[in-house]
């Protein structure tokens, strides 16, 4: 060990990168600190990481990887303890027989290497990597697993046991994890944080770009602890686990303001949570944005510059309806327009425009509130969901006696839409007058642009699609990297069916026909189909065909 010690201190001075004296230096102050001398010369930027690499490589024959473009396998990653890698800025890179590649800030730290072997039991062989790349695989790879260690050793598990809440000895690790959770959650673009008690563990996932990923497991005696913190974070009830409750706060990271929406579900093994977090400086605002093609985009605005009539969005729960319909008002905002809202919940607020959230316990629900905004004088109104007969029959009238109406319903295409609103008991005549159009709407995971490439898809998917069958195309995938957590997909965009109403589809309504005869005059009409929609991104580049095949249902 001393030998090697001596032979990089005299090859830093024979490089000519440092004197004998910044090296002598240097040796000292990292036996103060118990710091390995590279460390400490980058600590105290007596060299910058290109130099320390180059030297590395050139005088000392050890080989340096970019951890930027390189994807390292999950079973690699769980080799080795997020402690150790944090602790000694190293990161596994992959695995043969018994012998277990690691980058390296400093590959002669001896004390790093003998520890790794030992908690391993693998021979060690080392590369160098910059510590800016080691520490953004470290948050990568691990996430909150390279803080949670420390966290939990630092609560004391009987005093967790037998207390509902935090002690005030305790409160400050268990904050620090959801903290880290959170802020983790945001770094990662997650829309939800998944908080599920399990026999032996509780379970941490978040969805991001609407897939689940499991991120962490913090032992099961912590969980208690942690919903009483995010409980109390959100004014809930801490002493009632046995009914749902819901809750709301906000946070503020990196000079954003994060709103989290929080339910709690009673499950055989304890309370499930469910966090919704709403980036309100993520929201897109911009219809040329959220995924319209040039030509639905010249429709939908035509329709937007209506002064009358109901414009339906629909689709399935988290299809980005919100965002189309709060990107649709920013659009036609104006001094001259009053524009008002009824929604469950406000999910962003939009200046210049007047919202107002339901409180079914006041007894305010979107009939009552939608009648109450009629005598506000409105020229546009936003219902957040139309889901009886009675704020149906209320928004058709607002439609009919000269306002502009958006609301959304559950159906599975556009014109689904219109026969929902029969089953609901709407009369058709008054459907057939007052509907101005209805979008459909899913959204698709778009390709990793970091990881792109070309990619052959067999003639038996093709020729499933009368747009691709018997043509030549170049489609795409991810081949997944760190950038997308090894997926392929970054990012999502969305796909539609915009159906705006003809004289024969009205007589159609009228006559109660079927949805499958509606959607063929639609389609006759010019109407894009949603898995059409798809498919056009997917041979602009933009998605995959697995993604608009996931989403999307055979015509």
């Amino acid at each position: 060990m001393a030998e090697k010690r001596k032979d990089l201190r005299t090859a830093l001075t024979e490089s000519g990168l440092l004197t004998p004296e910044q090296v002598r230096v240097a040796t000292e102050a990292g036996r103060r600190t118990d710091e390995s001398l590279i460390k400490v010369l980058l600590a105290k930027k007596i060299l910058d990481e290109k130099q320390v690499l180059k030297f590395l490589e050139g005088e000392m024959g050890i080989p340096h990887i970019s951890l930027s473009s390189y994807l390292i396998d999950q079973k690699t990653i769980e080799g080795l303890p997020p402690a150790l890698a944090k602790k000694y800025s190293v990161i596994p890179l992959f695995q043969v027989e018994n012998a277990l590649s690691i980058a390296m800030v400093d590959p002669f730290d001896i004390k790093a290497i003998d520890e790794i072997r030992s908690k391993t039991g693998h021979d060690v062989e080392v590369m160098a990597a910059t510590p800016t790349e080691i520490n953004q695989a470290i948050v990568q790879y691990y996430g909150v697993a390279g803080t949670l260690e420390e966290v939990i050793s630092a609560i004391s598990i009987p005093e967790v046991l037998a207390a509902q809440a935090p002690t005030p000895a305790e409160e400050a690790p268990i904050t620090k994890l959801v903290n880290l959770l959170l802020i983790q959650a945001v770094q990662e673009r997650a829309s939800d944080v998944h908080i599920e008690p399990e026999e032996k563990r509780c379970r941490v996932r978040y969805r991001i770009d609407g897939i689940m990923h499991e991120v962490s497991s913090p032992p099961v005696h912590l969980h208690s602890s942690i919903i009483s913190r995010i409980k109390v974070m959100s004014r809930m009830d801490i002493a009632e686990t046995r009914i749902p409750q819901d809750g709301r706060f906000e946070f503020k990271f990196e000079n954003r303001v994060v709103d989290v929406r929080v339910s709690s579900f009673p499950a055989i093994h304890g309370e499930a949570i469910v966090m919704r977090l709403l980036d309100k400086q993520s929201m897109i605002l911009e219809l040329t944005e959220i995924g319209f093609s040039e030509g639905n985009l010249k429709r939908f605005e035509e329709l937007a510059k209506r002064p009358y009539g109901i414009i339906l969005v629909t689709g399935p729960t988290g299809s980005g309806k919100t965002t189309t319909l709060y990107a649709t008002l920013q659009h036609i905002l104006t001094s001259e327009r009053n524009i008002i809202t009824i929604e469950d919940p406000v999910e962003y607020e939009l200046a210049g425009i007047r919202q107002c959230q339901v409180n079914p316990k006041a007894g305010l629900v979107f009939a009552t509130a939608l009648r109450a905004i009629l005598r506000q004088d409105p020229d546009v109104i936003l219902v957040g969901e139309v889901r009886d007969l009675e704020t149906a029959g209320v928004a058709i009238e607002a439609a009919l006696t000269g306002h502009l109406v958006f609301s959304t319903l559950h159906t599975n295409d556009a014109p689904g839409a219109l026969t929902r609103l029969v089953d609901m008991g709407v009369e058709p005549f008054l459907i057939s007058s007052a509907t101005a159009g209805v979008i459909a709407q899913r959204l698709v995971r778009k390709i990793c642009s970091n990881c792109k490439v070309e990619v052959e898809v067999p003639e038996s998917i093709t020729n499933q699609f009368s747009t691709l069958k018997g043509k030549k195309h170049t489609f795409y995938h991810g081949e997944g990297c760190k950038t997308c957590r090894g997926t392929g997909y970054k990012g999502r965009t969305a796909i539609f069916e915009l159906l705006t109403l003809t004289d024969e589809m009205r007589n159609m309504i009228v006559n109660k026909e079927q949805t499958n005869k509606i959607k063929e005059a639609a389609i006759a009409a010019g109407m894009k189909t949603l898995r059409e929609d798809g498919l056009q991104k997917v041979i602009a580049g933009i998605t995959t065909i697995d993604e608009v095949m996931r989403v999307t249902q055979l015509d």
